[in-house]
């Protein structure tokens, strides 16, 4: 369908250091998945930052040392406002990445939800301040532009209790120490596009694993979560790019009362220095990574055991919630290392070998929609995750319902 004027949906998707943006058509339905324009500012803070949006190669960028972060979004909000030819933004869509025990569904922000949503920074520290600065800068500059938030732990709010609470005494419950689950957003475009591509087989038993800086796996049944690894906080589960997965919590306490870590420190330890890069030592990325395994000495050995301990957990945890599920029929890679990682994808499924799981070694190179041979028991696939999409979709259905 043709485009009838409407007003256009903005989404941003901000994270500590960068801030990706997506645009779309509103008066088309349905709205298409792919954006008129998108783009990302990286590199916030650092010394280097660069632009780059739909037909423009990246750039570099000079940002306002004291305040980069409103610098980057007054880029954003400018190159936007350059391209609108005579349209207007209708609702900006913000990815938050937690809603606590209050909010599952996409909600108009207004100064007492964004009061609400800043208690859970804590939980997700990477995120959420970032995602929660760029809507209150836009409340202060256009107070009468509608805003949305759309929540990666709403897409969970089906899990079962058993899968929610947490071995605490029961007024942990009570008070809102749960596992919520994360990537809701990416789950939820996958709940949309798994049955167009491979149809009935993704409403049985299904694994998505979304690799990415950060990372997680949902267990779906007929398309809804059922369980997932992330849990209370986004430092739940997989082991990820600087984040360290689950952990023993005696590690913790040692931490504090032995080697005397101050509570920021521990924070630090957990979320920036831990994961791929803390056992490697050379990188949050396992494309980088898998270079060195061949050097000598200790880089190679930190290298070799960084990526066998990153499958591994994954190995791990696909299992378990094969067993949740009673089984699989369906396992499914997305997001940047799960899309674009061949050889992450070959060793997870050649250690998943026992649940009759064959990998086609030329589809898989090829980073095929389909990666597993015919005759393989459990189907696995390749899908392009759009979080931003998503957001869009929501945010349109939320001030603008049928």
């Amino acid at each position: 369908m043709a485009s009838s004027g409407a007003d256009l949906v903005v989404v941003l998707n901000c994270g500590s250091s960068s801030i990706k943006f997506a645009v779309y058509d509103s008066g088309v339905d349905p709205l298409p998945r792919k954006p008129l324009w998108n783009g990302k500012v990286q590199g916030i803070g650092g010394p280097a930052a660069d632009f780059g949006e739909s037909g423009v190669a990246p750039f570099a960028i000079a940002l306002d040392a004291g305040e980069p972060y409103h610098a980057a979004l007054a880029l954003i909000r400018d190159r936007i406002l350059a391209r609108l030819a005579g349209r207007r933004v209708g609702v900006v869509a913000h990815r938050v990445v937690h809603g606590g025990s209050r909010y599952f569904e996409p909600v108009r922000v207004d100064a007492g939800v964004l009061d609400d949503l800043r208690g859970y920074i804590p939980l997700a520290p990477l995120h959420q301040p970032f995602a929660l600065e760029a809507v209150a800068i836009l409340l202060r500059e256009y107070p009468r532009l509608p805003q949305v938030a759309c929540f990666d732990t709403g897409f969970h709010h089906t899990l079962p209790k058993v899968e929610q609470i947490l071995p605490l005494p029961y007024d942990a419950w009570e008070r809102g120490l749960r596992r919520y689950g994360f990537h809701g957003l990416s789950y939820a475009y996958m709940a949309t596009v798994l049955p167009e591509r491979h149809g009935a087989i993704a409403r049985g038993r299904t694994v998505v694993a979304h690799l990415g800086s950060g990372a997680s796996l949902c267990a779906m049944q007929d398309l809804r979560s059922v369980a997932t690894t992330m849990g209370f906080s986004a430092l739940d589960g997989l082991m990820m790019g600087t984040r360290t997965g689950a952990l023993d919590p005696g590690a913790l306490l040692y931490l504090m009362e032995i080697e005397k870590l101050a509570l920021d420190e521990v924070g630090q330890l957990l979320y920036h220095r831990s994961g791929l890069l803390g056992v490697s030592g050379l990188s949050p990325e396992p494309r980088v990574i898998v270079r060195h395994e061949d050097d000598q000495g200790e880089t190679g050995e930190r290298a070799r055991i960084a990526l066998a301990l990153y499958v591994r957990r994954i190995v791990r945890e696909i299992g378990a919630l094969a067993a949740v599920l009673g089984g699989l029929d369906l396992l499914v890679f997305t997001a940047g290392v799960g899309e674009h990682n061949a050889f992450i994808r070959e060793r997870v499924c050649r250690d998943l070998a026992f649940l009759g799981l064959e990998l086609d070694d030329d589809a898989n190179a090829a980073h095929a929609a389909v990666v597993s041979t015919a005759g393989s028991r459990v189907r696995v696939g390749v899908e392009p995750t759009n979080e931003e999409w998503v957001a869009a979709l929501q945010a349109r259905s939320a001030i603008m319902p049928a």
